[in-house]
């Protein structure tokens, strides 16, 4: 029995982000406070117990290693994520934290949002990003999501649409903006207030995507208070955003590759994250295997076919190894 289409997806972004161990020693899932997750699935997923169902909420473990040997990466993670390819398996091996110039044609005319525009779906990106963004320093340390929605023509959104609640900054909050970026008469909205903008941009559009990457970076940190205060706020920003949906929504929670869930610190080869939260969710969880599955599950919940993406195959296989 497939899942029905229905009429707008929520695509939120985690860097960073797997299932782990069943120890409050080392994973800070079992230590935060997370009223919403432990909520909506009824308590929180681990590796003995990591396909958590709920009325309403599943989660779906995601293959990051993709048949490739080594520690699953940001780089190569991201554009596996966005255009449903191997790219650890084209590249040669798994590469981060930025996406590698060679990947960078493959994710510019096959990512999702490409697609979803290409199929006539209204589709939007919502992070703000500064308008001199990436400049000269950093034009080859750039992350896949942003990248992405350049080349689709989404990356829109400044410090003007934070200012008005219509985008929302990459670390959820507006911290950064304010005391790095000169923009410190910007509001200070709390995480579920952050939530609650998405839901608001997420109107206009049936697709929207957004990133968030502080989770993999309190990850790289190694310690228990970072990686469950980046876990708390993550919790209380899904929780503005599910307060503000609606019934005909799918929100659906993916990361590239494990790290935050086990503070030994550094990146694992533990299962990425996947949570979806809306109608039919364990039938849409049991449409994904990995992380290369993201993309095509996403364009069939909106009713398109996949004969709309390049080389179309049908359904593509969990952990299918195309490069």
């Amino acid at each position: 029995m497939a899942a029905r289409p229905v009429g707008r997806v929520i695509l939120v972004f985690l860097d960073g982000v797997g299932i782990g161990p069943s120890s409050a020693t080392h994973n800070p899932f079992l230590s935060a406070r997370l009223p919403w997750l432990r909520k909506a699935l009824g308590g929180v997923p681990t590796l003995d117990e990591p396909a958590l169902t709920n009325n309403g909420a599943a989660v779906a473990p995601l293959d990051a290693t993709l048949g490739v040997e080594g520690t699953p990466q940001s780089g190569t993670g991201q554009t596996a994520l966005l255009t449903g390819r191997n790219a650890a398996l084209r590249f040669g091996r798994h590469f981060g934290p930025w996406t590698p110039v060679a990947l960078r044609p493959l994710l510019e005319a096959e990512s999702l949002l490409r697609l979803a525009l290409a199929a006539g779906i209204d589709t939007e990106f919502a992070n703000a990003y500064p308008r001199s963004w990436p400049g000269e320093r950093s034009a080859r340390r750039l992350a896949a999501p942003p990248l992405a929605a350049r080349s689709a023509g989404l990356l829109t959104r400044d410090h003007e649409d934070l200012a008005r609640g219509d985008a929302v900054a990459s670390e959820i909050v507006n911290t950064g903006w304010r005391t790095h970026l000169g923009h410190a008469s910007l509001p200070d909205p709390s995480p579920e207030q952050a939530g609650g903008n998405l839901a608001r941009v997420a109107r206009g559009a049936r697709l929207t995507f957004f990133a968030h990457y502080s989770t993999d970076y309190a990850g790289h940190r190694g310690g228990m208070d970072g990686a469950v205060g980046a876990l708390e706020r993550v919790d209380a920003f899904l929780q503005g955003l599910l307060a503000a949906g609606d019934s005909d929504t799918v929100v659906l929670v993916v990361s590239d590759h494990g790290n935050i869930e086990d503070t030994r610190g550094g990146h694992t080869r533990n299962p990425a994250l996947g949570l979806v939260v809306g109608p039919d969710a364990s039938l849409r969880a049991a449409e994904l295997g990995s992380i290369m599955d993201v993309p095509g599950a996403s364009l069939r919940w909106l009713g398109v076919s996949q004969d709309a993406r390049p080389e179309a195959a049908g359904p593509p296989a969990h952990g299918d190894a195309r490069a």
